[in-house]
């Protein structure tokens, strides 16, 4: 059963964080910023996700009431610039932080040679980027669990991974399953509409608990009825196209209108979705 514990903000926290059990060693924290999937125990901590820096204290305050481990890792999911909180303040705590090594280079790192500036957003932050980066598969042996991170074909970002909590039975997807409506495809990191259908097909059919970008741990099934939702609407685009319809006219017949009550009311809207689906066909 699902334990929701709401913590006190400090301060400096533009709002609090909310913790989701599913056991005693595997926590989810919903902030700001996004979901972070926690292992944690005897072995210290390992956080994965999209932490905020106005979340880093309070988690760190709730990880040491569960572990007398100092030990903290960190791995943060790829975001577009506009959302990114870089190392979310961990490395200042001793944390060790990762990213993967072509998220890590849009923010100056992973350089042959010497790092390039922080972008402005994170300087105005006051947080740094991830000082570690992986390229293909990261694996964490802790806290009874086997963790693998495994870099995955351009989906949401050119730097997707899927992340397996084996013994928790949990994936996460990050940005290809956002939880709160349509997937996005950002063309600044080289995503592809392919990629996410690809993971949603692969994964779908899985008896696994899914951790979206946002939003509440869901079964493998809703990772179905989304890629079905693609590919209804892409369909109806598809057909559009066939008849030389031209992008506004496929976007103005509203293709997606059916399910925008459930999906179109995220980060990404109905209109944007028809978009990314449009533009997967002019490849």
């Amino acid at each position: 059963m699902l334990i929701a514990i709401t913590l006190a903000a400090f301060a400096a926290s533009a709002q609090p964080v909310t913790i989701r059990e599913l056991s005693p060693s595997m926590l989810i924290f919903q902030t700001a910023s996004g979901n972070v999937a926690a292992s944690v125990g005897p072995d210290g901590a390992l956080l994965i996700g999209t932490p905020s820096l106005e979340s880093t204290a309070e988690i760190s305050a709730a990880l040491a009431k569960r572990t007398q481990s100092p030990l903290r890792y960190v791995v943060v999911a790829p975001q577009d610039l506009s959302h990114s909180q870089g190392d979310a303040g961990w490395v200042k705590r001793g944390a060790s932080v990762a990213m993967q090594a072509l998220a890590l280079q849009r923010l100056g790192g992973h350089a042959m040679g010497m790092p390039g500036p922080l972008p402005k957003q994170l300087l105005d932050l006051g947080v740094g980027r991830p000082p570690v980066s992986f390229s293909d598969v990261m694996t964490f042996d802790m806290n009874g669990d086997s963790i693998h991170i495994i870099h995955q074909k351009p989906g949401y970002s050119d730097a997707d991974s899927v992340v397996h909590f084996h013994t928790a039975r949990l994936l996460y997807l990050g940005e290809v399953f956002a939880g709160d409506g349509y997937a996005l495809v950002d063309k600044s990191q080289n995503g592809d509409l392919n990629g996410i259908m690809a993971a949603l097909r692969n994964w779908g059919g899985s008896d696994l608990r899914i951790l979206p970008a946002r939003g509440e741990v869901a079964p493998a099934a809703d990772l179905k009825e989304l890629l079905s939702v693609i590919e209804s609407v892409r369909a109806k685009v598809k057909s559009m196209i066939d008849a030389h319809q031209p992008e506004q006219e496929v976007i103005a017949a509203h293709p997606s209108a059916e399910f925008d009550a459930r999906y179109g009311q995220g980060r990404v809207k109905p209109d944007e979705f028809v978009r990314e689906i449009y533009a997967s066909f002019s490849k």
